[in-house]
């Protein structure tokens, strides 16, 4: 789904180590349910569409723009 292609922007307009603590800190909250990770990704893309409108982050190719 389309989830997966945001939470993958997401990592690759983070810098290489930001994304690894987001990864390790993933990994370490050990098993979850499925509704509390879809119920926390759709805050996560609350947020980013928010930021996106406002201006403050580009998502690489959403916009076509330079990643900053």
């Amino acid at each position: 789904g389309s989830e997966m292609c945001i939470r993958d922007s997401i990592f690759s307009s983070m810098s290489t180590r930001a994304a690894e603590m987001v990864r390790d800190d993933l990994e370490n909250l050990g098993p979850v349910k499925v509704s509390d990770v879809e119920a926390a990704q759709q805050k996560i893309i609350k947020v980013v569409k928010k930021l996106e409108e406002d201006g403050t982050i580009v998502i690489a190719g959403a916009g076509g723009g330079d990643v900053v």
